[in-house]
């Protein structure tokens, strides 16, 4: 698996607000696609920012979910896998986004290696 990341940045056309923009799409093998659609992993989140507790009531309670769902960054395999755009508000806020994908990525490559030896073994050498 090979992880391709894109940055880009676009001026706003009414603003002078700067939009930056991070495209993440994984490059994988045959075979890892193979496992991806054996052990059903597609819907697997690897990365979701932001946590809503208090959802609050009423029309505050509706606008306040309307804005957390345009808000909220949720990357699945199957978004890894085809491609994904992700809108930033800030350099700092796409390097840490960025960040925590490649965590998220690398643990899945390791999901990816174990899948490989269900069924056989791997010989560690210590």
């Amino acid at each position: 698996m090979k992880l391709v990341l894109r940055r880009d940045q676009k001026s706003g056309m009414l603003s002078s607000a700067v939009k930056f923009t991070l495209t993440v799409r994984a490059e994988l093998m045959d075979e890892e696609q193979q496992w991806i659609k054996k052990y059903k992993l597609g819907d697997t989140v690897l990365y979701q920012s932001l946590e809503m507790t208090d959802k609050g009531a009423g029309l505050l309670g509706l606008a306040s979910r309307l804005a957390f769902k345009m808000l909220n960054i949720k990357v699945s395999v199957n978004d890894l896998a085809s491609g994904k755009s992700i809108e930033c508000k800030d350099i700092v806020e796409m390097l840490a986004v960025e960040e925590q994908i490649k965590q998220a990525a690398q643990t899945f490559k390791n999901v990816l290696s174990a899948a490989a030896y269900f069924g056989g073994e791997e010989v560690i050498e210590i």
